[in-house]
């Protein structure tokens, strides 16, 4: 379809306002900012002159002139209606009435008839009722042009809509249509005439935008030129009608400038996102005519699979890669290092980066792909248990002091804790330390023993007391199951015992139910014949001692023979039984 000849005009750049120097906020002010640039362009009713339309003759058949008049349908007029040798020619601009459209589908116009005036008397008239004119420029001249309107008259050049000097040499020779906005006679034959012909394309340009937003609909794809760029987007020009394209619809990408996307004049194909109808504003999209990157991710991504990308931007809480254009993923900053807590992705990464990441989830509906830094370096716990078994002594730095411990580090990743309870204080393994920053610094590297190991978890408990040998050690170093050893027995509790075996050393012992002192006391005027037996027989015989001493019940503060039955090195404890 052909353009119509006359666009519109930017106002002269001494009185234009300037675009903001920062982006606006929202598209709204966006949008707003713009039309308070290009105001000229949005005119008030004029009182009926608006329905002129200027078209352009794109074909002459046997009955009809069909123009051009920026829809997407052409309009006709009657070929009857021009006389012989007025027929116009392919072309040929005609300013025209639209009557609607026809069975056929075509829009119905009818001739809008432009005065030319002959004499100073229809020039009044034409003053008078406000009408248009057609007029020949003749010359430059200071200040604008002379315009040949059947007498000289002057259009003065911030009325002409040209934008600079070459555009007003330019119109030297054309045809033009302009309206008289003052007329002064000086006598019959002179007469001081003023025109504009800038109030006439401003008020096409105002029927043109009218009904380009009229054939307009969220969702059209529809093709336009970029006018503008700026910070925050493009301004395109959609045949008359302006829309912002913003610098987030112009690629699935991140965009740094419009400028690396577009340039002023391109002609671009864009997607009506937004017809607002109180404002007119129109948002427009480049992106959403390209396949949207995320629709592939289910095909082309799986969790736990290892992915490399470029790091694009860097947050508090963490870094977002590119995996494909328009598809970013994050890695928290807890999942970046097993060795050290991360506190700012700054530490570890920078913009630029290329990593390898192991996706840890997958979320379409939000659009979210969480990755793993430290998962591509495997985890150190996997093989903590062999690494540090439990009864083995390791030596390490004190990474931190806290109020109920000190962490050591074992490995790049691991730590363990060594509970204040379990560090052992100068004075000796019996002082107790109250305050781990008391005895250790940061930094300080020390032995403990691996008291407990839980991987899932991903603790291990330390000891610095359980390496510092003690008189049991000793004791169970020199002993073993199978040993008679003397000891004094402390308690009796029913069926068991505590013997102390030396200073500090204790056992349990278990007490059979047919010792003595361990039967079940016999009732009350009972008589025990096999105790009073054996006290005859002993007597008679004159024997020991021994004898009775075995008849003894075991009693609290007796020193006894015991043999050894176990002994357990992990905790620590001894078990014994009674042999005399």
């Amino acid at each position: 379809m052909s353009q119509i000849i006359d666009q519109p005009i930017t106002p002269n750049p001494e009185v234009s306002p300037e675009l903001p120097e920062e982006a606006p906020e929202s598209f709204d002010q966006a949008l707003a900012e713009y039309e308070r640039e290009h105001s000229h362009r949005v005119l008030s009713d004029d009182g009926g002159r608006s329905n002129q339309i200027s078209g352009t003759v794109v074909s002459v058949t046997a009955d009809a002139v069909l123009v051009d008049i920026g829809y997407k349908t052409e309009g006709t007029l009657p070929l009857a209606i021009f006389d012989k040798g007025e027929v116009p020619a392919i072309g040929d601009k005609l300013l025209v009435t639209s009557k609607g459209r026809n069975e056929e589908g075509y829009y119905d116009l009818s001739l809008h008839k432009v005065a030319q005036p002959k004499d100073i008397s229809s020039l009044e008239a034409a003053f008078e009722a406000g009408a248009t004119i057609s007029g020949t420029v003749t010359a430059v001249v200071k200040g604008g042009l002379t315009v040949d309107v059947g007498v000289r008259a002057f259009l003065p050049g911030s009325r002409s809509g040209a934008r600079d000097a070459a555009e007003l040499e330019n119109l030297v020779g054309t045809e033009i249509l302009c309206r008289i906005i003052k007329l002064e006679k000086e006598d019959e034959k002179s007469v001081d005439i003023v025109v504009d012909r800038r109030v006439v394309l401003e008020e096409e340009s105002k029927i043109t935008k009218d009904r380009r937003y009229a054939e307009l609909a969220e969702g059209n794809i529809v093709s336009g030129t970029v006018r503008s760029l700026t910070d925050y987007g493009a301004f395109v020009d959609l045949g008359g009608l302006d829309g912002l394209l913003h610098i987030s619809d112009m690629a699935w990408t991140r965009v740094a400038s419009p400028s690396d996307i577009l340039t002023v004049g391109q002609q671009i194909d864009v997607k009506v996102l937004k017809i607002d109808p109180a404002t007119k504003r129109i948002a427009l999209g480049l992106k959403q005519l390209q396949p949207h990157p995320w629709d592939a991710v289910p095909t082309t991504y799986s969790v736990g699979e290892r992915i490399r990308g470029a790091v694009t931007r860097l947050t508090d809480f963490g870094a977002f890669v590119e995996l494909a254009p328009g598809v970013e993923g994050m890695i928290h900053v807890s999942e970046m290092s097993w060795a050290k807590k991360v506190r700012k992705p700054e530490d570890m990464l920078k913009v630029g980066d290329v990593v390898e990441a192991m996706i840890l989830g997958i979320d379409t509906a939000a659009q979210r792909i969480a990755l793993g830094l430290k998962q591509t370096l495997g985890d150190p716990w996997a093989e903590a248990l062999a690494k540090f078994p439990v009864g083995s002594t390791i030596t390490g730095p004190v990474s931190s002091l806290t109020k109920f411990g000190a962490f050591l580090t074992l490995a790049d990743g691991i730590e363990g804790l060594m509970h204040v309870s379990e560090i052992l204080s100068p004075q000796g393994p019996d002082k107790r330390v109250e305050r781990p920053q008391d005895v250790l610094r940061v930094g300080q590297v020390v032995q403990a023993k691996v008291l407990e190991v839980d991987a899932a978890k991903r603790q291990i408990k330390l000891s610095m007391k359980k390496l510092v040998p003690t008189g049991l050690d000793e004791y169970l170093a020199e002993h073993k199951p199978g040993d008679t050893v003397t000891a004094r027995i402390l308690t009796i509790d029913g069926s068991s015992a505590n013997i102390e075996l030396g200073e500090g050393i204790y056992a349990t012992c278990a007490l059979k139910p047919t010792e003595p002192g361990v039967d079940e006391p016999k009732a009350a005027g009972t008589l025990d014949l096999s105790a009073f037996s054996s006290m005859l027989n002993a007597k008679w015989k004159g024997g020991p001692s021994a004898p009775k001493a075995k008849s003894e019940a075991p009693q609290p503060g007796q020193v006894r023979n015991f043999r050894i039955t176990a002994i357990d090195p992990e905790s620590k404890t001894i078990a014994v039984e009674l042999v005399g």
